[in-house]
């Protein structure tokens, strides 16, 4: 079952949209398409170990904890660039369509799918790879872990509160504005509300719905 919902931009279009609770197939080859769905609890599996890992490496203390917050702090500004300028940029022409659709724009056209809600971990791990080297450089060996285990930390907050949002029926007041923001996303306003976790870099950057 499907149905349209009016995309509201400077430049209307239709959107589609469907209610099923699975995706469309993306890939020929089955095991790339069984490598595109994940269980939400996989990032769990694979990350929880990681900030473990890298608490140990620093020991406990005050320090640590402040630089664990920086790096939450940092994911939280990650999370919003990365949604809006990267899930949400279309590359030219139909490979870029293409590529679109594969990172972002399945979850657009099938909020339901389970399977397709948290970040599959063939994209997860070499990013958070990336991400190490780069802090690693950029703030030294002694600083990284700590920071690192904040941001990972950050990582795992987006993409259970994501699944949750999706697929969990919490009655709180707070809960229920932060679900209603991220509808408000996905089915009225795609070009604002970046910020799943948290709305605090929308505010910053304008991006928020209006009243």
């Amino acid at each position: 079952m499907y149905f349209c919902v009016m995309e509201v931009t400077k430049t209307p279009r239709r959107l589609f949209v469907s209610n099923a609770q699975d995706s469309s197939r993306m890939f020929k080859a089955k095991w790339l398409e069984l490598l595109s769905k994940v269980h939400f609890t996989i990032p769990l599996i694979i990350y929880v170990p990681v900030i473990i890992w890298c608490l140990y490496q620093t020991g406990f203390n005050t320090t640590i904890l402040l630089r664990f917050l920086l790096g939450l702090f940092i994911w939280s500004f990650s999370e919003y660039v990365l949604h809006r300028f990267v899930f949400h940029w279309t590359p030219p022409g139909k490979l870029g369509a293409r590529i679109h659709f594969i990172f972002h724009g399945v979850h657009h056209d099938y909020p339901n799918d389970r399977l397709r809600l948290v970040m599959p971990p063939g994209v997860s791990i070499p990013l958070a790879f990336l991400f190490f080297f780069a802090f690693k450089i950029t703030l030294g060996a002694s600083f990284v872990y700590s920071f690192f285990a904040g941001f990972i930390f950050g990582y795992l907050i987006y993409d259970m509160m994501h699944y949750s949002i999706h697929h969990l029926n919490w009655r709180h007041p707070i809960w229920e504005k932060i679900k209603q923001q991220h509808m408000r996303h996905h089915f009225m306003e795609p070009d604002k509300g970046y910020g799943v976790s948290n709305p605090f870099w929308d505010y910053v950057f304008r991006t928020t719905f209006k009243k």
